[in-house]
């Protein structure tokens, strides 16, 4: 199975202190994977080196068989699709949803002048369709729910069709019924044999959606722990990546998390 992100002893070194500490790790095309680990682990940071934001200290990166450092970000980018919290709060308010999921077809936020085919328009109908927000394309996105908000930047970043797809906290804050929502949508985008790699980032195993495969576990940087999740997901490994006792349940592929 090719590969489509490695990092090979890579350290992210900020004043004085290994954010990311000696990581080597595999992402293979067939994988979902999700990052777990307190605060200040360095989920984010990986997440914005696979998504080529920023340089490792040293070690090395590859995405999608480019070297980081070697290659054209600018290029390799759109192969790249991501969602986060920081993205939301450059959608103009007054943006519609349909427009702000049919602008990443130029990797803009804010239609101006683009001139789309309509073959641009049908993908980003469709792919708002999947996510349950077509009723909802001709509102402005100032005016959605944080759960709608959160689903549009996912609609966003698979737009493209992207080789990977990166989701950092794509529940974070969330209702229970809206978290419930992404986590199901999640779930059957993560089974589908035509959907590009993933790497999600959360603190809570309660977010880990079905058909998710793999997990990484961090603590100050370093790994913890990392493989197939029905053997790597356990208590043991969890109380070492939080630092206390904890209690693991598993249920119909969903998990639950206290401490003990």
């Amino acid at each position: 199975m090719p590969s489509v992100l490695s990092f090979d002893d890579v350290v992210v070194r900020r004043e004085g202190r290994n954010i990311v500490d000696g990581l080597t790790w595999t992402v293979n095309d067939d994988e979902r994977w999700v990052i777990l680990g307190p605060n200040g682990a360095g989920k984010t940071t990986l997440l914005q080196l696979a998504d080529t934001l920023i340089h490792p200290t040293s070690g090395s990166v590859d995405i999608l068989d480019e070297r980081l450092g070697r290659t054209d970000v600018f290029e390799l980018r759109p192969r790249i699709g991501f969602a986060s919290a920081a993205l939301a709060k450059r959608i103009p308010a007054d943006e519609t949803v349909l427009d702000a999921v049919l602008t990443a077809a130029y990797s803009v936020l804010g239609r101006w002048n683009e001139q789309y085919e309509n073959i641009d328009e049908r993908r980003a109908l469709r792919v708002l369709q999947e996510w349950r927000l077509d009723h909802l394309a001709d509102r402005t996105f100032g005016t959605l729910s944080e759960g709608e908000q959160k689903r549009v930047q996912i609609a966003r970043a698979i737009m493209t069709d992207p080789e990977l797809l990166l989701l950092d906290e794509p529940t974070a804050s969330l209702d229970l019924g809206s978290r419930e929502v992404i986590v199901g949508l999640l779930g059957e985008y993560a089974k589908s044999p035509v959907t590009p790699a993933l790497v999600m980032v959360t603190h809570h195993v309660e977010e880990i959606p079905e058909g998710f495969t793999h997990v990484l576990l961090l603590r100050d940087g370093v790994a913890v722990a990392a493989g197939p999740i029905a053997e790597t997901l356990t208590a043991e490994n969890l109380s070492d990546a939080f630092g206390l006792p904890i209690v693991l349940t598993e249920d119909g592929g969903r998990y639950a998390a206290r401490a003990a």
